[in-house]
């Protein structure tokens, strides 16, 4: 008779990938912790829109449950997810409150989106995103969003803050408060741990700051265990199925829904590619492992959001630490996913863990995922530079898909200037004409 151990390891090919379940759980926790604050933030952005701040905390639970679950059971990739922070502030800020649509029909909004992303990943258009991305810019796109992990770290943390006054548009923040003390120490600790091989070593350093934040910082309180969720609103209706779809068909908000297909097509694809490429969870080909069937799992969690009151979803970029922290198995989404469910009757549990006890892993994912310059090939001089280009780009904007439409247009028009036509394919040049007329038409996120 098999032992569970034996089954969860021939379930998610363990040992194949060269990982063990000890592993994968650790892992987990680690991804789990550095993106648990999207249930605080993700919430706080909908209720400023007029969402009910209970239901939808519940909804975001329920949403990165069944995405990392669906990802980690199905398609058996490390990668986690969650309610995006972009589109959710879309959702709130642009759609509700700058277009002043009401909310069911922005969830209508948010499932439609899901339906036709869904429809997009199922029929292969993705894919043939994915397969036709230029070398130069899919590593491009890694390190790009290294660069991005470092400045949402250092920012949430006030390591660098916004410059209020003239010069460039960051300026260094108190480096001797507490929060960014504890960052870089948290960043020096992992750097050791990961050189000596310590197993659960990112863990351990979430949890010692997380534990001296407790101790030492006034902000981070101990605000009880168990909370009973509520998954209606104040006036006693459910979010769920409330999402109204024919006004979210209008002309007034069809527009919006394409636009958040557009961003969710290029952001998410390429943050899945640049964390399977850094997690070696590549084939021969240089395809990635279970890559349809991840990019559905992608797609299909906005539509589940939609019907249960949430905002769009996407693979997390916090999903690197869990496989910098050696996941490589659809197990960490799976402990992910399960830990979620466990959120929504352990809600004050996630006011423990601060940024400064997470932002340190985030860094040290981000510092990583710059080795993808040395997976540059500069011998091909206009492709290397595209992806140098799409890489800074995607942190000077702020926006991984900016970040690939210039990268995309830089490696076309180089192609043309350098006399090397013949190295362009038709999907390449159409993927460029679409990114350029999505972004010249005023539709960009």
């Amino acid at each position: 008779m098999s032992t569970p151990k034996m089954n969860l390891d021939s379930f998610f090919k363990i040992t194949e990938r060269g990982s063990s379940v000890r592993q994968e759980i650790l892992a987990g926790l680690t991804t789990f912790l550095a993106m648990v604050y999207s249930v605080i933030v993700v919430p706080t952005m909908l209720s400023a829109a007029g969402f009910d701040a209970g239901a939808t905390f519940v909804a975001t639970c329920l949403v990165a449950a069944f995405g990392s679950l669906v990802m980690g059971l199905w398609v058996n990739l490390p990668l986690a997810i969650g309610c995006a922070i972009s589109l959710t502030a879309f959702t709130a800020f642009s759609l509700v409150l700058g277009q002043n649509v009401p909310v069911p029909v922005a969830l209508g909004a948010v499932f439609l989106m899901g339906v036709i992303f869904t429809l997009i990943s199922v029929t292969g258009v993705r894919t043939w995103i994915l397969n036709n991305m230029p070398f130069g810019i899919a590593h491009g796109t890694g390190i790009g969003i290294g660069l991005f992990l470092l400045l949402i770290a250092a920012n949430g943390t006030g390591l660098i803050v916004k410059n209020a006054g003239a010069g460039l548009p960051v300026a260094l923040g108190d480096i001797t408060s507490f929060p960014v003390l504890m960052t870089m120490l948290g960043l020096a600790a992992i750097l050791g741990l990961e050189k000596r091989k310590v197993p659960g070593g990112i863990l351990m350093v979430i949890i010692v700051l997380s534990v001296l934040g407790l101790i030492f910082d006034e902000n981070v309180k101990y605000q009880g265990l168990f909370a009973l969720p509520s998954l209606a609103t104040a006036n006693g209706e459910s979010l769920i199925f409330s999402m109204d779809v024919k006004g979210a068909l209008s002309a007034a908000v069809l527009p919006s829904v394409l636009a958040l297909v557009m961003t969710a097509i290029f952001d998410a694809t390429g943050t899945i590619r640049a964390i399977a490429g850094q997690a070696n969870l590549l084939d021969k080909n240089g395809n990635i492992i279970n890559g349809g069937k991840a990019l559905t799992a992608d797609s299909m969690s906005s539509a589940f959001s939609g019907l249960v009151g949430g905002a769009p979803a996407a693979v997390y970029i916090e999903s690197a630490a869990g496989t910098a922290a050696g996941g490589k198995t659809g197990l960490t989404a799976s402990v992910v996913g399960c830990l979620f469910l466990l959120t929504i009757f352990l809600s004050p549990l996630s006011y423990l863990v601060p940024v400064y006890a997470t932002a340190p892993a985030l860094m040290y994912v981000g510092l990583l995922m710059l080795s993808n310059v040395s997976k540059l090939d500069f011998d091909d001089f206009v492709d290397a530079m595209s992806g140098l280009i799409c890489a800074v780009f995607i942190i000077l904007s702020g926006n991984i898909v900016t970040g690939i439409m210039l990268g995309f247009v830089s490696l076309v028009i180089g192609r043309l200037f350098s006399g090397e036509v013949k190295k362009l394919n038709v999907g390449t040049v159409v993927i460029c004409i679409v990114l350029v007329v999505f972004y010249l038409g005023g539709w960009a996120i």
